[in-house]
């Protein structure tokens, strides 16, 4: 990765992400319980739980792909909780998902270039006409893409069709994209879901590098708990719903009901 293909941001470009007493009911189910955290600026911040436990309710709730009944979802001076995914996307919030959404029979450059879609001003007349000033904004996007491609490690696989890459490139892919879109927030819906040691590790690092690199807040969703424990700031733990513990990794890690509940006591039964 080449740090010098990233464009960092300063702290006031990052806001806060809080979320306030968020609830959530799926026909009688609740499946978030008056849910608060908050996502400093700059900062990794994990949500990790059993499954059922409500994580990727909260990812959609931050992504508007949910509405919650009760509470708030704030970034920065932005209320998030009745925008549509599209109004959040612009605000600077981008999502990699758990289950490979690649198009997976365009390239790599061609599948980031969707990235740049939200940030592309020429639109559809212009560019269809190959107008000069469509022309040159394409040829900018074109040079982000390789400089992002480059950075995630995929700088000589942009003309390959994502579907013949392998696993671990393909979730590289997906963040790439999500880093295509220019965020100030990050989410990783389980990004090492299904790697093997070396993929994991090439991830965790790539994580940290956009942390130290680019400066954006990260909001992660992992099972894996040695990525969780190696590159969070702060982790909330979530169990039916609820937020029963929040802290440094190493305060979870101690936590009686974290213990209890997810991380296990070791003990034979």
């Amino acid at each position: 990765m080449t740090a010098t293909a990233t464009t960092p941001v300063t702290a006031a470009d990052v806001p806060p992400l809080v979320l306030r007493d968020v609830t959530v009911a799926f026909a009688g189910l609740t499946a978030l319980d008056a849910v608060s955290f908050t996502v400093e600026p700059g900062t990794v911040h994990a949500l990790i739980g059993p499954n059922g436990a409500g994580k990727s309710t909260a990812f959609n709730v931050v992504s508007g792909i949910y509405r919650c009944g009760a509470g708030s979802v704030r970034f920065g001076d932005h209320d998030l909780t009745s925008l549509r995914p599209h109004r959040i996307a612009r605000l600077g919030v981008a999502r990699a998902f758990q289950n490979i959404a690649l198009s997976k029979g365009q390239t790599v450059v061609e599948n980031l270039m969707l990235g740049r879609h939200g940030l592309t001003r020429a639109g559809f007349v212009r560019s269809g006409l190959r107008l000069p000033s469509a022309t040159r904004e394409g040829v900018r996007h074109g040079a982000r893409v390789r400089e992002i491609a480059a950075f995630v490690g995929l700088g000589d696989k942009l003309d390959r069709p994502a579907g013949l890459l392998s696993y671990g490139d393909q979730k590289r892919v997906e963040v790439a994209r999500a880093l295509a879109c220019e965020p100030r927030l990050l989410l990783l819906d389980e990004p090492v879901a299904g790697m093997n040691a070396d993929e994991k590790a090439r991830m965790a690092g790539l994580i940290a590098q956009v942390r130290k690199e680019l400066g954006i807040s990260i909001l992660l969703v992992e099972h894996d708990m040695g990525l969780v424990m190696g590159i969070s700031d702060r982790v909330t733990v979530l169990d039916f719903g609820r937020c029963i513990a929040e802290g440094t990794p190493a305060e979870v890690q101690t936590d009686p009901e974290v213990v209890k509940a997810y991380l296990g006591t070791g003990e034979e039964p």
